[in-house]
C-alpha cells in the first residue's frame, strides 16, 4: 500500500459521513493487513475528535442563535438529537456515548458522539475515552464484517 492509499484511508476515516465503517473495508480492499486495517482506520477516525470536541462545546449553544432559517434548522435539530438520546443517557450516563459510537449504521459513529458531548455536557477528556472505546469497537465490528464477506468471494 502506497502513500496515497494510507492517506486515502485515513481522510475516509477521518471523514463525518464514511468514518471508519468506509476507510476500514478500503484498507482491506487495498490489500492491507486485518491489523494494519483495524489500527489505520481507527487512527484515522479518532483523529478529528479532540477538535470536534473542543469546536462543538463552544458552538452548540450558538448554533439556536444563527439568523434567519439557519438558526431555526440547529434550534430543530439539537433538540431532535437531545430528544433521540435522553433516555438512554439519562439510563447509562456517559457510558451511552460508547454505544452511540460503537454501532456501525448511519447517524453513529464519532461525530455524531463529539455532537451528543457538548449536547449533553460532557467534559471532553472523559468523552474522547467512552468515544474512543465506542471506535474501537465499531472497528471490531466493521472488521470482522469485512473479512466474513471478503471470504465469501
Amino acid at each position: 500500500m502506497d502513500a496515497l492509499s494510507v492517506l486515502e484511508v485515513l481522510g475516509l476515516s477521518a471523514a463525518p459521513v464514511s468514518e471508519l465503517r468506509g476507510g476500514l473495508p478500503l484498507a482491506l480492499a487495498s490489500g492491507l493487513s486485518p491489523a494494519a486495517a483495524y489500527f489505520l482506520s481507527v487512527a484515522g477516525n479518532l483523529l478529528p475528535v479532540p477538535f470536534l470536541l473542543w469546536a462543538l462545546t463552544r458552538l452548540v449553544p450558538l448554533l439556536p442563535r444563527l439568523p434567519g432559517p439557519l438558526g431555526g434548522w440547529a434550534a430543530c435539530y439539537l433538540a431532535w438529537q437531545e430528544r433521540r438520546h435522553a433516555g438512554r443517557f439519562a439510563r447509562l450516563g456517559e457510558a451511552a456515548l460508547v454505544l452511540v459510537v460503537a454501532v456501525p449504521l448511519p447517524a453513529t459513529g464519532a461525530w455524531t458522539g463529539c455532537l451528543l458531548a457538548a449536547l449533553f455536557g460532557i467534559p471532553a477528556g472523559r468523552a474522547f475515552l467512552f468515544i474512543a472505546l465506542g471506535v474501537l469497537i465499531a472497528g471490531g465490528i466493521v472488521l470482522a464484517a469485512g473479512l466474513g464477506l471478503r471470504s465469501l468471494f
